[in-house]
């Protein structure tokens, strides 16, 4: 009797470690999703390198938002984005697939990519992931906007990352003294 129960409980102890090891990835995959991944810049570049090309990205399901936007009193911008809308209704954040990417319009016409950006809706990342939770990105937390903003958005995080263009103020912060929207920007 006492081997039956040494049995019995063997099997119940390897069943329990075989359900671990099943649903173990699951859960690594969830919580690399909530945190933002393990990405480095360079993996990152090498993601996006293709869009230097705009029509390469429209042909990803990237589209023009809003105007290219401009902080004159910081001389500073963020450039023209254009939004994955698809991307950016899924409330997890991939590093290799960022919601936005930024461009700066040159002097003689068309675009240049400068940078990325990372998007989520704070009520859907909040239900998708806890209340509390915050999402990141290569390190570094994403910004809560609320609402009202210059956009008409409902509340959502965001992270900008200029891995195209230098920036004098920080490779993760809004604003790039280094970028221009040549005098068509929404200065507000």
């Amino acid at each position: 009797m006492t081997s039956s129960r040494a049995r019995i409980s063997n099997v119940r102890r390897f069943v329990g470690i075989g359900f671990a090891l099943l649903f173990l990835p699951v859960f690594a995959i969830g919580a690399m999703a909530a945190s933002g991944g393990q990405a480095s810049l360079a993996s990152v570049r090498q993601a996006t390198a293709a869009f230097h090309d705009l029509a390469a990205a429209k042909a990803a399901g990237y589209a023009e938002f809003y105007v290219c936007t401009d902080n004159e009193s910081l001389g500073a911008a963020m450039g023209q984005h254009y939004v994955n809308i698809n991307l950016v209704l899924d409330p997890a954040i991939d590093p290799l697939r960022p919601e936005a990417l930024v461009y700066e319009p040159k002097k003689g016409g068309g675009y240049q990519l400068v940078g990325v950006e990372y998007v989520t809706f704070q009520d859907a990342y909040h239900e998708a992931f806890g209340a509390n939770a915050t999402p990141h990105v290569l390190g570094q937390p994403l910004k809560a906007v609320g609402s009202p903003n210059r956009y008409g958005l409902p509340p959502f995080f965001q992270r900008h990352v200029w891995l195209w263009s230098p920036n004098p103020l920080g490779m993760y912060e809004d604003w790039n003294s280094k970028v221009s929207c040549r005098g068509h920007g929404d200065p507000a």
